[in-house]
Order: C-alpha cells, then sequence, then structure tokens
C-alpha cells in the first residue's frame, strides 16, 4: 500500500539482483515506451471527436430532432462516456491490469466504429435511430476500458526513483494533452469536412480505421512497456479503514509520550511509539480515521492481524488522499458543464452565421472547435516554456504554480468565457432583427462566424489550466493502487459535468416555457441563448467562491523516506493511546 513506490514494471523477479532491475529499466519505459501510448491515444481522440464534434448535426439534420433535445442528447452520450471509465478503472486495478484492459477496450471501441459506419449506410431507415443510439452506448462501454488506463499507463513508463524520468514525468502531462489536441483538431478539421461534403459513411469509416490503426500501435509496443499487475480491490482496502476506525471510536487521542501505531511489512514496523520507515506522513485531517491504526488490547492478544480492525499508517494516510480530492471533484463540475457548449450551442450558434472563405469554400460550423485544439497547441509550449520558468521565479515553486492555483485560473477563464459568449450572442440576435430575420431560423444571419472566436480560443486557454491540472492532480494525489481509478475520478468530471448541463437546461426549459418565451427554442433568433450563458456565468462565480474555500484548506500528499525525518515528525504529532 505505499503510494510512493514508483511505477515501474512488477515481474516475478522484480526485486532481484540490482543488476537484473537495472537493466530492465534500461530497456523497457520511457519516452521509447510512452510515445506509442502517445499515439494510441492521439487516435482514439481523433475518433470521439470527429463522432463529437458534429452529432448535433446528425441528430437534428437527420434524424429530426428538436434543437433543445439533440443537446440532451449528446451531452447523455458525453456524459455515459465520461461516467463508464470508473468501472473500467475498477476493473483494471482489481484484475486486469491496464495493459489487458486497454487491450480489450479498444476492440470493443472499434466494433461500435464498425457498427455506427453500417448504421448510417446499409441498415434500413425504420431501424436505422435504434441502431445508431446501440453503437453510441458501444463506444461508450469501450471508453469505459480506454479512458481511465491509457493515460495513467503512459505516466507509469516514467520511474519515479530515476530523477532523470521523474523530471521527464513532470512535463509529460502537458505534452499528453498536446498529442490528444492534435488528433481532436485533425478530426474536427478532416472528418467533419468529409461528413458535411461527402457523406457520413465516409466519416464514419475514416474513424473506424483510425481505431483498426490505434491497436496496430499499440500492440507494436508491446516489448517496451512497463506493465504492472493488479492488486486488488482498492475499495476493499478504503472500507478497511472505515471500519476499523468504527470499530474503535471509544478510543480517544491524548498528548502524552508515547503513542501506538501499527505498519505493515511495506511501511516498517509493528511497533509502539514509532513507525520505522513511513512512507506517507501522518496528517492532521481526518483524524477520527487514525484510531483504525491504533493497537488496542485485542490487536495485541491476536496471533494474526485482523485487516478489518487494524490497518496501517500508510494505508489510513491513503483514505485520506481520496477524500481530499472529492471537494476539489466537486468543485470542478461547473468548468465541465461549461466547456460541454463546445458540442451543442457553440456549433448550433456558428451554423446560422457567414462561413464563406472565398467564393466557393464554406466551413464547417463544427470544424470551429479545431480554434480550440489550435489554441492548446499554442497555449501547451507557452505554458510549459514561458509561463512556468517566469512563474518559479516568482513563487519559488517548482511548477511555477501548485496545482490547484492551475485549476483555478482555469475556472476564471470559463467565467469570462461564457460573459464573453453571451455578448457576441446578444450581438448575433441583434444582427437578425436588424435585418428582419428574427423568424427566419434557417436564414445566414449577415455577422461573420469569427465573431465566436474569442469563446472557442477562451475554452482553449480553460482547458490548458484546468483540465491539464485535474490530470496531474488526479495521478499525484491518488494512491499508486488507484490511480486508474483517479484518472478516471478526472474524466468523470466531465462527465457529471454533462449531466448537470443537461439538468440546467431542463429547467430552463421549464421555467421559461411557464412565462411562453423559451429560452432555448429551436429558432436560435427566437430564444435567448445568451441568458442561458449568463446563468451559466453565474453557475460557475459561486462555483469558484467554492472552489477557493476547498482549496485554501487543501493538504497536498507527503511523501518522507527518510527515518530520522519520520521520528522527529512523530514527535510533533498528537500520539494515540488505548485509555483502559
Amino acid at each position: 500500500m505505499d503510494s510512493s513506490v514508483a511505477p515501474v514494471t512488477i515481474d516475478n523477479d522484480h526485486q532481484n539482483s540490482s543488476k537484473v532491475t537495472t537493466q530492465k529499466k534500461s530497456s523497457r519505459g520511457g519516452w521509447n515506451a510512452a510515445i506509442f501510448v502517445i499515439f494510441v491515444e492521439m487516435a482514439e481522440r481523433f475518433a470521439f471527436y470527429g463522432l463529437a464534434g458534429n452529432l448535433i448535426t446528425y441528430l437534428t439534420n437527420n434524424l429530426g430532432q428538436p434543437v433543445a433535445t439533440a443537446a440532451k442528447n449528446v451531452n447523455t452520450w458525453v456524459g455515459v462516456s465520461a461516467i463508464f471509465p470508473l468501472l473500467g478503472a475498477f476493473i483494471a486495478d482489481s484484475y486486469l491490469g491496464r495493459f489487458k484492459t486497454i487491450l480489450v477496450a479498444s476492440f470493443i471501441y472499434f466494433l461500435g466504429m464498425v457498427l455506427l459506419s453500417l448504421s448510417v449506410s446499409v441498415i434500413p431507415m425504420h431501424s436505422r435511430k435504434a441502431v445508431f443510439f446501440t453503437a453510441l452506448y458501444v463506444l461508450a462501454i469501450g471508453e469505459g476500458g480506454h479512458k481511465p488506463c491509457v493515460q495513467t499507463f503512459a505516466a507509469d513508463q516514467f520511474d519515479e526513483s530515476n530523477p532523470e524520468e521523474k523530471a521527464a514525468k513532470s512535463s509529460f502531462f502537458n505534452w499528453w494533452y498536446l498529442g490528444i489536441v492534435t488528433g481532436a483538431s485533425v478530426a474536427i478539421i478532416v472528418v467533419i469536412y468529409l461528413q458535411d461534403n461527402v457523406g457520413w459513411t465516409a466519416g464514419f469509416v475514416v474513424l473506424a480505421g483510425s481505431l483498426a490503426v490505434a491497436l496496430a500501435l499499440f500492440l507494436i509496443g508491446i516489448k517496451r512497456y512497463r506493465k504492472q499487475r493488479p492488486t486488488g480491490s482498492p475499495f476493499t482496502t478504503l472500507a478497511q479503514v472505515f471500519v476499523a476506525a468504527a470499530k474503535k471510536w471509544r478510543v480517544s487521542e491524548t498528548h502524552r509520550g508515547r503513542g501506538i501505531c501499527y505498519e505493515d511489512d511495506r511501511g516498517g514496523s509493528h511497533v509502539q511509539g514509532q513507525s520505522k520507515g513511513c512512507k506517507l506522513v501522518r496528517t492532521k485531517q481526518f483524524r477520527f480515521l487514525d484510531k483504525a491504526m491504533i493497537i488496542d488490547n485485542k490487536d495485541a492478544l491476536s496471533k494474526t492481524r485482523n485487516p478489518w480492525r487494524l490497518c496501517s499508517l500508510n494505508q489510513v494516510e491513503e483514505v485520506k488522499l481520496v477524500l481530499r480530492l472529492i471537494p476539489i471533484w466537486l468543485g470542478c463540475l461547473m468548468f465541465s458543464a461549461v466547456i460541454t457548449q463546445l458540442h451543442t450551442f457553440f456549433t448550433k450558434q456558428g451554423s446560422t452565421m457567414l462561413r464563406s472563405i472565398g467564393p466557393h469554400f464554406q466551413v464547417p460550423a463544427a470544424a470551429l472547435q479545431s480554434l480550440v485544439g489550435f489554441t492548446i497547441l499554442i497555449a501547451v509550449p507557452v505554458y510549459d516554456r514561458l509561463f512556468v520558468p517566469i512563474a518559479r521565479k516568482i513563487t519559488g515553486h517548482t511548477s511555477g504554480i501548485t496545482m490547484l492555483q492551475r485549476i483555478g485560473i482555469g475556472l476564471f477563464v470559463s467565467i469570462l468565457n461564457m460573459v464573453v459568449a453571451g455578448m457576441v450572442e446578444t450581438a448575433r440576435v441583434n444582427t437578425a432583427r436588424k435585418h428582419g430575420l428574427i423568424d427566419t431560423p434557417k436564414a445566414i444571419v449577415p455577422m461573420s462566424v469569427w465573431w465566436l472566436l474569442p469563446q472557442y480560443v477562451l475554452t482553449g486557454i480553460g482547458d490548458v489550466f484546468t483540465i491539464v491540472g485535474l490530470q496531474e492532480l488526479f495521478y499525484d494525489q491518488m494512491p499508486e493502487e488507484m490511480r486508474s481509478i483517479g484518472a478516471a475520478a478526472y474524466i468523470s468530471v466531465v462527465g457529471v459535468g454533462s449531466f448537470i448541463n443537461t439538468a440546467i437546461i431542463s429547467v430552463v426549459q421549464m421555467v421559461t416555457s411557464r412565462h411562453g418565451n423559451v429560452w432555448l427554442g429551436d429558432n436560435l433568433n427566437r430564444a435567448h441563448l445568451n441568458y442561458f450563458y449568463w446563468v451559466l456565468a453565474g453557475l460557475s462565480a459561486i462555483n469558484l467562491c467554492f472552489f477557493m474555500w476547498i482549496a485554501n484548506g487543501f493538504v497536498y500528499k507527503n511523501v518522507e523516506n527518510d527515518e530520522t525525518s519520520v521520528g522527529k515528525e512523530l514527535e510533533m504529532e498528537d500520539y494515540l493511546e488505548v485509555k483502559v
């Protein structure tokens, strides 16, 4: 349960001679292995955004769904795709391991895309809708196994005990995100153009081909990977701490000079008053859980340790790590509700505006999402090579700013994004009214689509701060055995945020329909999409205040390897004692 152990390959002879270990480190892992996984993720993101980016157009134009209904269906599918990774992560960490889970999920994902291609081509019209949605949720199952494991598996290729590889990992998350944004941006430009100008069948066949390439790339690098074996259900160890603490709820803490602390073999000792070799420093938050590691009379008389009565200090501290992340997770849900507009209402806005480039070329409305990718492609290197060094000189922090500060900046940008989007939408509606188009929803408003540029750019900047910050936080702060769960938890922020956005749409529709003026009607010129954006801005502002309050009390993981320092740390703590 030592979360400070570097994520290296766990082989049968892992702890044999140092010579064998050194040989494995030199022949496996590092960028030589991670680069294969990055390309796999780029191909998968190419497929996902090639579908998600223009899905609302297919639902409204081909399946005839109302705009609000189509937006909710897109949000629901994105949400389910982001919730399933929690199950996939559990399977990976408990049973299959990350490598096998990625392999199985990639195959399921490929089958789902093949079925989707068939649904828009050879499937009869009366069955097309059912098959189409079935294919969508087969893809969601594939996403469930793929998303939580790929990034973690790639990060596992860097040995944290190796200073050179640890330094490489500090930039890994930025460049990882840069890679997947490249895949998403290319999909938005190429695939959406094919869908709008050649046909949906051609577009989906290209997506299926990209997934076949991803699967092949993953198998090509098979001999270079460091692989971790599943460690069993991580939720069992979490439950053991809560049960053990509950059983000893009568135990109280004192300030006296002797303590009782249990440590398992990996933690160091099973002694009173000290904890040799503790890797995680004991913290003062959630102190009721500390009772789980007290050795009471019943434990002392027992010849074997009952894991449901006595837990190690490391185990207790790992549960605290998970508990600290829950409020942060809650504080980022509104951010996801905001960025969901990218696939829905931003696209519908663009479809009503002038999109001509030259006399013959018409920019697909959904292709504007590539502006987010281009923004990220520029912003990530600027952040990594310019912002971080400057901030480091000011703050003295190795990363320039903390992970929570990075996330908080992104949350602020999302508020600004909705304010700007509302102002642009107001200008668009006023232009439509000025030219007598208010009751002509399919007419093109004489206003350039490039007025939407600021909101797309702000979406990209917000992603660079909040999304990348969340990736790093949930990887770094989760116990090692739960890092796939951590990745799934970060991904589920997007999913639950999509559900929240769907709920907000439903509430707004219900409330405004009572007053006879629906905000999100099919005729955007008569609707009040600007008001909806400003509602999101207000909710996001409230959410930012909550996040800042939570972040102010957040305690980062503290790993201590020096035994002397551990002893000094424990001397400063309030020791635990059983009162007889």
